[in-house]
């Protein structure tokens, strides 16, 4: 265990396990932190998970008007700069000036696996479009948000694994930006009711003769149905080029890659499977994360 460990100092492993409390206490359908990856990586991985939970929280949760969300996401960009010139200046975490636990961890991630922080500044910038923007007219506007707002999530953990080779980051980016795209569609409903905001691709949408109101009012037809179909697949397509990253990575790292690629697998087939309802979001129940593990060990690349 890290705060077990005499030469880290209590406000790192302070500041760790408060992001470990939030990764384990916050539901995802995907697994985070996980027991399957080794302990020395558990940690960091949850920094990361903190300071991007935390950030989509401030562009989605509450009340906040659009200017609050922005200023407290701008708090973040401070922090972040904090980080690169106290790295900078050879500042020590004793002597790092913040009171929040989550940068005072990650300021030791990005110190000690080198980690570029621009990764973290694209990160806030799609939570800031998240804020101002709604609609996307095509498909080519939501793969360049998913260039912020997913792939920089997985580049950062291949520098932590220290595998973040060219072919590699370019697997990664698959996964994740296919991730992010089924993120889109098992939240259609929830999107519009509290953000009124649609990842769906306009021009698309006209062509099928779907609007935004059809959605809004969980209109399920054969044009709905269509259009969903369309996405679905087109993100299985760029999901299933990210596989090769199973087998170009080892050890628990690589089961942990290969657990998460699985459950996007499970999540796409229960999208398709919603024929029924479109709107219904698939959770992934205990069976099924049986099959997610038992498919990690046995044969993790399939």
């Amino acid at each position: 265990m890290l705060t077990s460990d005499p030469t880290i100092a209590p406000k790192i492993m302070n500041a760790y396990q408060f992001c470990m409390d939030m990764a384990q206490n916050h539901y995802e359908n995907f697994p985070v932190a996980s027991r399957f990856l080794k302990k020395e990586l558990r940690y960091p991985v949850s920094a990361v998970y903190a300071f991007a939970r935390s950030a989509d929280d401030f562009a989605d949760e509450g009340d906040l008007s659009a200017q609050q969300r922005l200023a407290l996401l701008n708090n973040f960009d401070t922090e972040l700069i904090n980080i690169k010139n106290s790295l900078h200046n050879n500042i020590t975490i004793n002597d790092f000036e913040t009171d929040k636990p989550v940068f005072i961890a990650l300021m030791d991630v990005i110190r000690r696996f080198d980690v570029p922080l621009v990764l973290f500044q694209n990160l806030l910038y799609a939570f800031k479009q998240d804020v101002v923007k709604t609609r996307y007219h095509n498909f080519e506007e939501i793969l360049a948000y998913c260039q912020n707002s997913a792939n920089p999530v997985g580049r950062i953990l291949l520098y932590l694994n220290n595998s973040a080779k060219a072919a590699n980051l370019q697997a990664s980016d698959a996964i994740c930006t296919g991730l992010q795209l089924i993120n889109f569609y098992q939240d259609i409903a929830q999107d519009m009711d509290e953000n009124d905001r649609l990842y769906l691709p306009v021009d698309e949408m006209e062509e099928m003769n779907v609007s935004v109101e059809d959605l809004r009012q969980r209109i399920n037809n054969s044009h709905t149905r269509s259009l969903l179909e369309l996405q679905i697949q087109r993100a299985r397509s760029i999901y299933t080029r990210g596989q090769p990253l199973c087998k170009n990575l080892s050890g628990r790292f690589a089961l942990e890659i290969a657990m998460i690629y699985n459950s996007g697998l499970q999540i796409l087939n229960k999208l398709e499977q919603n024929t029924a309802n479109i709107y219904l979001r698939p959770r992934l129940k205990p069976f099924d994360k049986l099959k997610i593990i038992s498919k990690g060990i046995i044969c993790p690349y399939i």
